[in-house]
């Protein structure tokens, strides 16, 4: 079967579950596990990429991700906001372990000059840093304070370097035991757009989200564990395009039932099953010519705020 489905641009993990299921008509796939639960409407989605065929099947590496999705974020109030911080600092915490000997290097992602992507330089402002002190002024630190530190390299367009080249001299000159790195995502659907994080245990791949793909951040780049968290800020045309046929497809069917034994049903269903083809989002991009066109929401400032003060509480709370 034709995978060019995969094409389409996302850095979900679940939703490359959800379109793989979808595409093969499967209830599971081989080597992915999947585990959903709803807590405090907060709806909270682990995938394990188990082997090869998982990894395959998905295109995402072995590994752990759990999403968390929150519905109305734009107008949870300061109580709301609470809870999830400390749901998201839980989730943070099992990834990166207890171990308060083990220092950590957080590094936020992105051009803080580009508003969907300026998450991670946000992010980094407002992580409570304490290498320095540690280093030299430890009598005015608390017993078992870890050692943090926090870097936000900027873009190769802005630096002319490449960010892995970056926090790799980094990484070789403090020695960190662990990176936690911050990035803007790209989502296969509108709805997820800054109302989603996702965390993982595989590092990332800056840019895989938009086709800009650059040298991936992670163990076997950096030789320390990378822990990545992230929130999907931008959706591609194409994407958009192709689920909005999806929904009007759903919608055909559903009128089709009405005139199940007519001429005019036959043809519908005919046009649908056309339209159900797995290289739709290749056919959708070519004909619009959008690999240059990327959609972010009109309030995204508002989003990334709410989303770079969240998460960076969550992990000055696990950390």
């Amino acid at each position: 079967m034709n995978e060019s489905y995969l094409n389409f641009r996302t850095d979900m993990a679940d939703e490359r579950v959800d379109t793989y299921k979808k595409v093969h008509n499967l209830s599971e796939v081989d080597g992915v596990e999947v585990v959903s639960k709803v807590d405090d409407e907060i709806i909270i989605t682990t995938v394990n990429v188990l082997n090869e065929n998982g990894k395959k099947a998905v295109s995402k590496d072995i590994g752990k991700y759990v999403t968390m999705e929150i519905q109305d974020i734009k107008y949870i109030d300061e109580e709301k906001q609470k809870k999830i911080v400390d749901k998201l600092s839980q989730e943070i915490s099992e990834l990166i372990g207890n171990d308060k000997k083990k220092s950590i290097l957080v590094v936020g992602l992105g051009n803080e000059y580009v508003t969907p992507d300026a998450l991670g330089p946000k992010v980094i402002k407002n992580i409570e840093i304490t290498r320095h002190m540690i280093n030299f002024a430890k009598e005015f630190v608390e017993p078992n304070t870890r050692e943090v530190s926090a870097i936000s390299p900027g873009v190769l367009g802005t630096t002319g370097i490449e960010t892995s080249e970056i926090i790799s001299s980094i990484v070789k000159k403090i020695n960190p035991d662990m990176l936690v790195v911050i990035d803007s995502l790209a989502s296969g659907s509108i709805h997820r757009v800054g109302t989603t994080i996702q965390l993982s245990n595989t590092g990332i791949t800056p840019g895989a989200g938009v086709k800009n793909k650059r040298e991936g951040i992670n163990k076997e780049t950096l030789n320390v564990p990378v822990i990545a968290i992230g929130v999907p800020t931008v959706v591609d045309m194409a994407t958009i395009t192709n689920e909005a046929i999806d929904k009007m497809i759903e919608n055909e069917k559903n009128n089709i039932k009405e005139f199940s034994n007519s001429l005019e049903a036959q043809k519908k269903s005919e046009t649908l099953e056309l339209l159900k083809n797995n290289t739709r989002y290749t056919m959708i991009a070519n004909v619009l010519d959008t690999e240059n066109y990327i959609v972010t929401p009109k309030e995204v400032d508002e989003l990334i705020i709410k989303m770079s003060e969240i998460i960076s509480s969550s992990i000055n709370l696990a950390i």
